[in-house]
């Protein structure tokens, strides 16, 4: 009796440790759950404050943007803030430029790249990985340094001041061709060899097989150059003069330094701002998903 009392106190002893120590994990656990959280929420916070800000400063008065201390709330809402802004210059047009622009270049600019990934990928020829090392040397090079050729060119097709220019000027994208080129290497080379015995072309093979298979992929390509280019502003201001043809981002600079109003109208300003930011924020919201899964996995189905 006394010697299984003796076996029954290590045992209970041990069962008692494991149980502490399996606390003392859970808590440590929760712990830095909780910590990962607040760093997230922290960053969250400072990275969306400037649009909530800007928001807040399109619903206040000039005298209450400057007033101490600063509120994120705004005393009195002034709704009619969006109307008088929106009625003081056709914002309406400037959206419907950019989306029409930004549309056309990333319909262009998803045709180039999938064609030039699937060359790089799936076609063999000489010289095809010096190519690729050329391509993506151009990757390294500023934006900037493209502008004067660039403009040398449409000025000599005759596309200056015009939306074809942009669209035509924009329409390859490096950043496409290294990201749908790492997505197609992921691809089964047995899925192509299967199509050609079957006597499928290139190009049904790269629009039938290979595409909708990177649909998650493809989409945000496609999320990524809309917004990139919906949002561009120093090449779309070199390449349009008229007015009429401004993009929004363009169009709200000119709006900012109009009748020498220059800092002055800042919550007419901030509602431009807002009006122009608003639609991709919803665009993104509705697609976040698809854009994480794109970059988490390159789209690709197993």
């Amino acid at each position: 009796m006394t010697t299984q009392v003796m076996d029954a106190n290590p045992r209970s002893k041990t069962a008692a440790t494991h149980a502490q120590s399996e606390t003392t994990r859970i808590a440590r656990s929760s712990l830095l759950a909780w910590l990962k959280h607040l760093f997230l929420i922290t960053c969250g916070t400072i990275m969306v404050f400037p649009f909530l800000w800007m928001l807040s400063g399109s619903l206040k008065s000039n005298d209450e943007i400057f007033a101490s201390p600063l509120n994120l709330i705004p005393e009195k809402f002034h709704w009619q803030t969006f109307i008088e802004t929106f009625q003081s210059a056709p914002f309406g047009l400037y959206i419907f430029n950019s989306f029409t622009v930004a549309l056309f270049t990333t319909l262009l600019v998803i045709i180039n790249s999938a064609m030039f990934a699937y060359a790089l990928t799936q076609l063999k020829f000489r010289s095809k990985t010096v190519i690729y090392f050329v391509v993506m040397g151009c990757y390294m090079l500023p934006g900037a340094v493209t502008y004067i050729p660039s403009y040398i060119t449409l000025a000599k097709l005759d596309l200056l001041d015009s939306h074809m220019g942009l669209i035509v000027s924009n329409a390859a994208s490096i950043f496409g061709v290294f990201y749908l080129r790492q997505v197609f290497i992921k691809i089964h080379p047995s899925l192509i060899e299967a199509a050609r015995i079957d006597g499928a072309g290139e190009l049904k093979i790269l629009w039938a097989i290979l595409l909708p298979q990177c649909k998650a992929a493809v989409a945000t390509l496609f999320l990524i150059t809309f917004i990139t280019n919906y949002n561009s502003y120093m090449w779309p201001s070199l390449v349009i003069t008229t007015p009429e043809l401004n993009l929004i981002a363009t169009g709200i600079r000119h709006y900012f330094i109009a009748e020498g109003n220059y800092g002055l109208n800042w919550s007419q300003i901030m509602a431009a701002s807002t009006i122009a930011v608003l639609p991709l924020s919803i665009l993104f919201i509705i697609c976040q998903k698809t854009i994480l899964s794109g970059i988490a996995d390159n789209g690709v189905k197993e």
